[in-house]
């Protein structure tokens, strides 16, 4: 996952809403959305067929975990545990905060590559920081857009400022997932970025967007909504993937391409 935006809290119907956008490279095996788990709770996301992991979960209650991965290059240990355990650890929790308190006292960055997480729930949204070898840290972030690309919350990202530009505090369920909408088909470069995947949506040889989420979380204990694009989100509609919480885990996954765009 390269781009996760959270609405934490701006809309009294739906506290917390939640778009993502994963990228990866083309030809690797993943399924856009499944039932993770069936619980309880029963956990629905993404899976990487490689390494059995996610880069995104809700469950039930509507706690949402998303991750995006630390750029190492060279550097990434192959021997390490999938990243892609730390959405599902915090999925299985009925709150985020006891979610990230169960993550920290279990997990350590040691024993993976780096990664970010955002993590809410309808009450709390919290920034972990997965990398490095000390401690994981957890970070309560205050009501508002919260914008998580492939650096740290707070660092200095020209994509990140492009995307808060789309975002309106004053802005209803609806129009919140419209711009949402907006910005995970955004295929502009910000300026000053001069990484090839720079992009929101990302269009690359072997290296692409390829799959795109929207997660709506009522504020009563209703389900959280689900729409899945499996592909691009540019070019390929999104589906309201909402009755896999009541589906059997094994019907209707929704395989992502794994040829080029």
């Amino acid at each position: 996952m390269c781009l996760l935006v959270v609405a934490s809290r701006v809309v009294d119907e739906e506290p917390l809403i939640v778009g993502a956008n994963r990228d990866e490279v083309l030809e690797r095996p993943s399924t856009a959305v499944t039932v993770l788990d069936e619980g309880p709770p029963r956990i629905l996301g993404g899976r990487d067929e490689l390494s059995h992991g996610t880069w995104l979960a809700v469950n039930q209650h509507g706690v949402c975990a998303g991750l995006t991965n630390q750029p190492l290059g060279d550097a990434k240990h192959p021997s390490k545990r999938s990243r892609g355990e730390l959405p599902l650890a915090l999925a299985h929790h009925a709150r985020a905060d006891s979610a990230v308190d169960a993550l920290l006292s279990a997990h350590g960055p040691a024993d993976y590559n780096g990664s970010w997480l955002l993590v809410g729930d309808r009450t709390s949204l919290f920034f972990v920081d997965f990398t490095g070898s000390g401690d994981g840290t957890a970070v309560a972030l205050p009501q508002g857009f919260h914008v998580l690309e492939n650096r740290a919350i707070g660092e200095p990202s020209p994509k990140v400022d492009l995307v808060r530009m789309e975002l309106d505090d004053t802005a209803d369920g609806d129009e919140v997932a419209a711009a949402f909408g907006r910005i995970l088909t955004d295929h502009r470069n910000p300026e000053g970025d001069e990484r090839p995947n720079a992009a929101n949506c990302v269009h690359l040889e072997e290296f692409g967007t390829r799959s795109s989420c929207i997660v709506r979380v009522p504020s009563d204990d209703r389900a959280p909504r689900l729409w899945v694009a499996d592909g691009p989100p540019c070019m390929t509609d999104y589906k309201d993937v909402s009755g896999l919480w009541a589906r059997p885990a094994g019907e209707l996954p929704v395989q992502s391409r794994t040829s080029g765009l």
